[in-house]
């Protein structure tokens, strides 16, 4: 989990405590306050109602105008009853005057003098209901009772109402504080991401890159040790690419004069295998000039251009086969190259050239007489590729990458003591130079494929080299 994504969960998570640690108090104290003011305001307006109604106990007319006045505003069910519990006034209609209310433990305890209020639910109507039932009081002693139903429905609506405001207040501050994390995140995170870019950008051969030195003090520190790092890194590998190319550079002169020196030797020998050893130690010799050559390219071709130009790869492609039909004449074997008549890739003609060598020379080793060693190439428009195509042994599982490392050699060629185990090495390096990849890989048919993608060009004009973040990668 990215440290961006652990930032924002733990704001969350200290937003929703928060929050939920707030409201829900907050939540039950106005169901509460809610309650109780419902309910004071029904006890006070049933209040009213009993003293507006002891002076209209005998008047039918009064008494009914009050209770349905009364039943407009509180929105419920008001009735009044004499002493011995009969209707006297109801706000739903008159059909039920002097009807026996007495029975009802509300109004049997208001009669008594006493005001009760709770809630009950109504089979009749089908929903809960708030009762409130008070005396009419006439000189200090009860001549009748008022009682005020109503429906409970309004009273959780506003609860309703209340709550979900709150809520979404609190969901508005839990997404504020996240926006704000977010933002906050990605400041403390931005910094991180720049410098994992740098170190892949140096992983991938650009030694001269650096990370900007900004976000906190912590992250800063963190980016002058990546600098310092990089810088040592680069020094360290510009000294060995000078110490091996000086040393390839060194050991020529001494290598051609004992070259002269055994050829020499073995003009003069008389004895049959005395000559025998001193042709295989100029073969050893030659092995390891091919060692040294390698070495000396792998140094100096590993530094990245600026720019580079545009290469027909069917024109290298042709030259190459011609510099190696004679050898393949030689072994028996038959050299073929197809493609278009243009394609245009960003290199340079020379490093091509070392490229479709080592590829050939591989191809050749590997593949027995009477076969067949193919060169295709072809584009798309934004790469363009150029394969060598053969009928040897082919590679051993999990050989398709590490036949690409310096003196790694395939199971097949540690058969061969004349490699080096640099040439694949060569032409990976090579390669990516350019922006481009190398790959090996089993034909389902028989044999090895190898194919180098390279950027596609134009065919006129300098093309901007690719850094290893953005190399051409196999489809």
């Amino acid at each position: 989990m990215s440290i961006r994504l652990r930032l924002l969960g733990a704001f969350a998570f200290v937003l929703v405590l928060v929050v939920v640690a707030l409201e829900v108090p907050l939540l039950l104290t106005v169901r509460e306050r809610i309650e109780s003011d419902v309910e004071a305001h029904a006890a006070g307006q049933a209040q009213l109602i009993a003293a507006s109604s002891s002076d209209a106990l005998g008047d039918p007319r009064s008494l009914s105008r009050i209770v349905e006045s009364a039943s407009r505003d509180l929105g419920g069910r008001v009735i009044v009853v004499d002493r011995q519990g009969r209707l006297l006034a109801d706000s739903a209609g008159s059909g039920l005057r002097n009807e026996p209310y007495g029975s009802r433990p509300e109004i049997r305890a208001a009669l008594e003098g006493q005001t009760s209020q709770g809630d009950r639910h109504s089979a009749t109507l089908g929903e809960d209901l708030l009762y409130t039932a008070v005396p009419i009081l006439v000189q200090g002693q009860p001549v009748g009772a008022v009682r005020v139903t109503q429906s409970l429905e309004a009273m959780r609506d506003r609860i309703r109402r209340d709550v979900l405001g709150l809520m979404a207040i609190g969901g508005l501050t839990i997404l504020l504080g996240l926006a704000f994390a977010a933002v906050l995140a990605g400041s403390l995170s931005r910094p991180l991401r720049a410098l994992a870019r740098a170190a892949r950008r140096v992983g991938g051969g650009e030694l001269d890159t650096r990370a900007a030195v900004t976000g906190p003090k912590e992250q800063q520190e963190v980016a002058h040790a990546f600098n310092e790092m990089a810088t040592r890194l680069e020094q360290a590998f510009a000294a060995q690419r000078e110490f091996v190319a000086n040393a390839s550079h060194q050991l020529r002169t001494p290598l051609t004069g004992l070259r002269l020196r055994l050829e020499a030797a073995a003009l003069k020998a008389d004895n049959a295998e005395l000559a025998e050893e001193l042709e295989a130690a100029e073969r050893e010799l030659d092995r390891l000039a091919r060692l040294l050559a390698g070495l000396l390219t792998l140094a100096r071709e590993e530094r990245r251009p600026a720019q580079l130009g545009s290469i027909d790869l069917g024109a290298c492609a042709e030259a190459a086969v011609e510099r190696w039909r004679p050898q393949a004449d030689v072994r028996g074997q038959r050299l073929a190259a197809e493609g278009p008549d243009s394609v245009n890739a960003a290199g340079s003609p020379e490093d091509v050239a070392i490229v479709l060598d080592n590829l050939l020379e591989n191809a050749l080793s590997y593949s027995p007489p009477g076969t067949e060693i193919r060169l295709e190439w072809n584009s798309d428009g934004e790469v363009a590729r150029i394969a060598v195509l053969d009928e040897g042994p082919g590679l051993e599982p999990g050989e398709e990458e590490r036949v690409f490392d310096r003196f790694a050699r395939g199971s097949t060629g540690r058969t061969r003591p004349q490699g080096t185990g640099l040439g694949l090495a060569i032409v990976d390096a090579l390669v990516r130079r350019w922006g481009g990849q190398a790959t090996m890989a089993n034909r389902p048919e028989g044999g090895a494929i190898a194919a180098v993608r390279l950027p596609a060009a134009s065919g006129n004009g300098a093309v901007p080299v690719r850094s290893p973040s953005e190399a051409v990668t196999q489809p």
